[in-house]
């Protein structure tokens, strides 16, 4: 018999897009090594999406930024499961996960293949990136 409910998941690390229709898709991220409190080496805009973060599983931190010369101003917000949160398009983010850390991203179809600009952090936007993450993290814990 054939189901009429499709479903979608995967417990392997990384990006997953798995569902991509009618300019849309929804994608499972899985946390990466390079999303981890300390190795966040870069931000991320998208100039023609909204993106839509929601954590299923695990602790995760979204970070938004904004940058005027080389000054980043960062907010850091304590991911809660089944809260939905956006990034409106030209908002510089990224998300800190840890291990166990699993979400679902919304966003345009084609933002995984063109729809991106990344900004190198250097090491003293590292430590202050790094700083807002772990204050966020203490204020949890």
């Amino acid at each position: 018999m054939q189901t009429l409910i499709e479903t979608y998941y995967t417990n392997e690390q990384g990006y997953h897009p798995f569902f991509i229709k009618d300019h849309w898709q929804v994608a499972q991220l899985n946390y990466l090594p390079e999303h981890s409190y300390d190795n966040i080496s870069r931000l991320d805009l998208h100039e023609q999406t909204d993106e839509i973060f929601v954590l299923t599983k695990g602790q995760a931190i979204l970070i938004a930024a904004s940058i005027e010369t080389d000054r980043i101003t960062y907010e850091c917000v304590h991911m809660k499961i089944g809260v939905t949160y956006n990034i409106p398009p030209m908002v510089w983010h990224n998300i800190a996960m840890q291990e166990d850390a699993e979400m679902i991203i919304v966003e345009k179809n084609n933002t995984h293949l063109g729809d991106f600009i990344y900004h190198p952090l250097n090491d003293e936007q590292r430590n202050e990136l790094r700083e807002c993450i772990y204050q966020c993290q203490n204020i949890i814990n």
